[in-house]
């Protein structure tokens, strides 16, 4: 299953991927949402910085996905900082991600970049983060 992932540029999220320092996404939520259960070993990723260009700039494969049980808010901000030495979260993200019900913890491996493309999302109506795309060759223009 290949997924498109946005990733916060001003965090530099992508940045840090590429010189191998972040290893490790985040995702949550306070209910069950995307990616929560849906991600899985070898899936790829394809990365996208959301900062309005659209282009797909690198790809990886999900080595290991851990989904929380239902977390209290202490619990929550614990995971988050027992791994923000993988995840490299600002404070922003980290305050974005912590307290949260529902995380997604998912460890990348094989980064590389790519000659960036542009997707179709039309299919995709809401505006998320995380879109599960099948086969990436289904969204590329």
């Amino acid at each position: 299953m290949d997924n498109v992932v946005y990733l916060d540029s001003k965090a530099k999220e992508l940045e840090h991927i590429i010189t191998g320092k972040k290893t490790m996404i985040i995702r949550g939520a306070m209910g069950r949402k995307l990616p929560y259960g849906r991600v899985n070993k070898d899936d790829v990723l394809y990365f996208i910085e959301n900062k309005g260009d659209g282009l797909v700039k690198g790809k990886a494969i999900v080595d290991t996905v851990f989904n929380s049980d239902k977390l209290t808010r202490d619990e929550s901000i614990e995971i988050v900082e027992q791994n923000n030495d993988k995840l490299l979260l600002n404070k922003g993200l980290e305050k974005r991600f912590s307290g949260k019900r529902y995380l997604v913890l998912i460890t990348i491996k094989d980064f590389k970049q790519l000659v960036p493309f542009k997707i179709n999302r039309s299919d995709y109506g809401n505006m998320d983060d995380w879109l599960p795309v099948e086969s990436i060759e289904n969204v590329t223009i």
